[in-house]
């Protein structure tokens, strides 16, 4: 009997692009949408909503840059929420950390 040929395992084609772009491959546009529910640190009086969405418009990063935000982020402020929309891969831990930073000022 033969023996088994042994084929080398392919590599993902993803992981060798380690940059990130490799998700823009797909080409359907979602818009994720994250809010900030900041009505308690509002009413305690340790938290200003005006401040803080131009805090997170001045710190968020886009490819590794501030101020980068174009037209893939926005901020808009609804009462005491802070609502995120975004049409690239973005996680709400990043948002957590950033709101964390902010408090922490």
């Amino acid at each position: 009997a033969m023996a088994p040929v042994v084929v080398p395992k392919q590599r993902h084609p993803n992981l060798a692009n380690k940059s990130g772009k490799g998700t823009k491959s797909k080409k359907n546009k979602t818009t994720l949408t994250f809010t900030v529910d900041c009505t308690h640190p509002v009413e305690d009086g340790i938290m200003d909503v005006a401040s803080f969405e131009k805090f997170l418009a001045s710190k968020t990063k886009v490819e590794g840059k501030t101020s980068n935000l174009g037209n893939k982020v926005s901020f808009e402020k609804v009462k005491n929420k802070v609502i995120v929309r975004t049409t690239i891969q973005f996680s709400k831990r990043y948002l957590k950390y950033l709101t964390k930073k902010y408090l922490k000022k």
